[in-house]
């Protein structure tokens, strides 16, 4: 049982999301013998994520507004998105990936990969999200070019979302896009060697589908993103 838990979840599950895991399936189990039933199988976790904490250091001045100022617990669907974008090898050239995450659920609302690191790579992550875009309030990147120009400024302006940039140098200001990236990079790039990009969207599409609706989040009281919308809805019916 614990062999299947840890290969569904694309082997990146630790103790602590085995036994939560178990737990809902109706089984007590210490972390301690599930530790020791994992290395006994030879099942080596490669969730090693460290989490972002609040810096006390202050960053440099700028002209733009930090308006999310690190507020980063929301209690409503699609008000406040964050996105930054990260690069993976694919066959012996760099291609890039960009997310769109909702701050309320930790949830992939948006994504995109592209040859290049550009405006268009960002619009195309903007465009495929599938709710209402007049919904989102605030959207809050750092200060890379992708982020801030004439293409992202329009399509802001014409969903009236208000825009959010970190202090320069200050990647905390943003450290759930972070965060949501060196999880990517843990249990998806580093596994993997693409040989087109046809082949990492494929992939790519999967992966957020998993991370979406199946992958378990501490954040979240160990639930999925999915789930946790889900039973929150409920709540307020």
């Amino acid at each position: 049982m614990i062999m299947d838990i840890f290969q569904s979840s694309r082997q990146n599950y630790g103790t602590r999301k085995i036994k939560k895991e178990l737990y809902q399936q109706g089984f007590t189990v210490s972390r301690r013998r599930i530790g020791r039933i994992m290395k006994e199988l030879g099942l080596v976790s490669s969730y090693t994520i460290a989490q972002y904490k609040p810096h006390s250091t202050s960053c440099n001045e700028a002209k733009q507004a930090n308006v999310l100022n690190r507020k980063f617990e929301q209690e409503q669907a699609l008000s406040v998105v964050v996105s930054d974008l990260t690069y993976v090898r694919v066959g012996s050239y760099w291609n890039y990936v960009c997310f769109f995450v909702d701050l309320f659920n930790r949830e992939i609302i948006g994504y995109s990969a592209g040859l290049h690191k550009d405006a268009k790579l960002v619009y195309r992550a903007l465009a495929s999200i599938k709710g209402n875009l007049n919904d989102i309030r605030l959207f809050h990147t750092d200060r890379g070019n992708e982020f801030k120009n004439k293409l992202i400024d329009d399509a802001l302006e014409a969903f009236q979302i208000e825009r959010s940039l970190s202090m320069k140098g200050c990647p905390y200001d943003n450290a759930v896009a972070e965060a949501t990236f060196k999880i990517f990079k843990t249990e998806f790039v580093k596994k993997r060697h693409f040989e087109s990009l046809t082949e990492l969207t494929t992939e790519l599409h999967d992966y957020v589908h998993w991370f979406n609706h199946i992958r378990i989040h501490g954040s979240l009281d160990y639930l999925s993103p999915a789930e946790f919308k889900q039973r929150h809805h409920k709540k307020v019916v």
